[in-house]
């Protein structure tokens, strides 16, 4: 049997919506028992955040994972560590994506554009951030190029650097911009529930 794709699992998900704070808020639960919840803006459209939880060992909750947006509050991880945390200077990675192009953005990064390379790793599925200075060096993935099965395109990568701030975008691929639209219009048959409404409604 075909494995079933990506925007087939997202169809079958038991899916919530909330709407709140001018976000529509989607929860998703699949079928292996991972849980996925989304924000989109509800004027644009866009997505603001994207974070997975999976079952740990125990069978409980785990914790939730950013994807895209916000990473998890350095207040909130302070506590959890003690009051031991990273220096607020520290380079900070986030995903922050447009309608048409995935975006990434680290902050706290004070060197100029020409130090900076930026490169796909086709073979290891990843991007690569290189500095001539050897001040930084990251890899990160693509997952919405993995869960759709499709290559990664050096053309579709650029960057630019701003108010200390490395900001790399990776233009969507036309498929992806399809599937998207499509999900949209499954999201909008969603009854939502509004803050304070009690529980969401599911599909």
């Amino acid at each position: 049997m075909a494995v079933p794709s990506w925007l087939e699992r997202l169809q079958a998900a038991s899916k919530t919506a909330l709407l709140q704070d001018g976000k529509r808020k989607i929860h998703y639960l699949f079928e292996d028992g991972k849980e996925m919840a989304e924000e989109y803006d509800v004027k644009t459209g866009q997505l603001v955040g994207r974070k997975w939880r999976e079952k740990n060992t125990l069978g409980g909750s785990g914790k939730w994972q950013v994807e895209v947006g916000e990473p998890t509050s350095p207040l909130l991880e302070a506590l959890e560590s003690e009051l031991i945390k990273e220096s607020s200077s520290n380079p900070v990675f986030m995903r922050k994506d447009t309608l048409t192009s995935f975006q990434w953005r680290i902050r706290n990064l004070p060197y100029p554009k020409e130090v900076y390379s930026v490169s796909v790793e086709k073979e290891q599925r990843c991007c690569v951030i290189r500095t001539t200075n050897k001040k930084y060096y990251k890899k990160f993935s693509v997952p919405d190029l993995d869960r759709y099965q499709l290559p990664l395109d050096a053309a579709a990568l650029s960057f630019t650097h701003a108010n200390n701030t490395l900001i790399i975008t990776y233009e969507k691929p036309k498929e992806i911009l399809a599937a998207e639209e499509q999900l949209q219009k499954e999201l909008k048959k969603i009854k939502a529930a509004n803050s304070g409404d009690g529980d969401c409604k599911t599909q």
